[in-house]
């Protein structure tokens, strides 16, 4: 059955992070129980909340209804989950470099942004966020959908990577991205990074952080980054962030969620104490789910 526009609407913010928030902090959600009935008509199906959420992304993962939040859990689970593990990778969603926010990223031996340009998603602003990427993330690929893949190959870099999700929900590879550590800004990255992770990075490469006021920091490290070879910062950052945004703690939840919120678990932070709320609101019966209030 072919979504309408609201129902399309509602379908995604199903895999929102509000939705995803009320379920672990008050182990149920009022906004998970007003989207569900919109999209009643469309056959949403289930016994359970995480069968609900199962049925949901079926349909959000149909070529023509496919989001953002599809993108990022086929990268989760096929690059993150599948090349990788949460104990070697980490990954940072929704990560700000200058004036640009990263759709998402991988943290291993080299940092690979990627960089989503879904059916629903316009073109026009690709240029200015590959060139900024380069200037944080040694390898920046774009993954997008057969309707803009000509496109993308064609306006990017040949250093930039390029991968397809196929209507079957498969990724492949239509140009290889080069590891480009060499383009990085380090006072780029300086400028992306917690002022705790920035004085890792110099503490690590041997270089004392300023002894100065807090309102201070930021611009005597800004001049020591400047200073610094990029890919010494390049090595460095991410040995910081894969400690720092370390993912390994969340294996035991992201086991028991089902697999089309195992992309949010990973990316929206929440409480260690709301995880078994989380998991119990999932497994509620849908009719009492269905009525659940503010």
């Amino acid at each position: 059955m072919r979504l309408s526009a609201t129902q399309l609407s509602a379908c995604s913010r199903l895999f929102s992070s509000a939705v995803f928030r009320q379920l672990a902090g008050k182990g149920k959600s009022p906004l998970f129980a007003r989207l569900l009935k919109e999209l009643t008509p469309s056959g949403v199906t289930g016994a359970t909340v995480a069968e609900a959420f199962e049925s949901a992304f079926s349909m959000l993962r149909v070529e023509a209804c496919r989001d953002e939040y599809v993108y990022r859990s086929a990268v989760t689970h096929k690059v993150l989950l599948g090349t990788h593990s949460l104990s070697s990778a980490s990954m940072l969603t929704e990560f700000r470099v200058a004036d640009c926010k990263a759709d998402l990223a991988i943290l291993n031996g080299t940092a690979t942004v990627y960089e989503i340009k879904s059916e629903r998603d316009s073109l026009s602003r690709l240029a200015k966020q590959v060139a900024t990427y380069q200037t944080f993330f040694s390898r920046v690929v774009v993954i997008c959908g057969e309707s803009h893949a000509e496109e993308i190959l064609k306006v990017t870099p040949t250093d930039v990577g390029v991968l397809r999700l196929s209507k079957r929900h498969q990724i492949s590879t239509l140009r290889e991205a080069a590891d480009r550590p060499d383009l990085i800004c380090p006072v780029t990255v300086l400028d992306s990074l917690r002022s705790s992770e920035a004085a890792e990075i110099l503490e690590r490469l041997d270089i004392s952080v300023p002894t100065v006021p807090n309102t201070q920091l930021r611009l005597e490290m800004r001049t020591l980054f400047a200073q610094l070879k990029p890919e010494d910062v390049h090595r460095e950052m991410i040995r910081t962030l894969k400690r720092s945004r370390d993912l390994a703690p969340l294996r035991t939840l992201v086991a028991q969620l089902p697999n089309s919120l195992q992309a949010a678990a990973l990316s929206v932070p929440i409480k260690k104490s709301d995880h078994d709320k989380l998991v119990e609101a999932l497994n509620t019966n849908l009719d009492l789910a269905l009525g659940w209030g503010g």
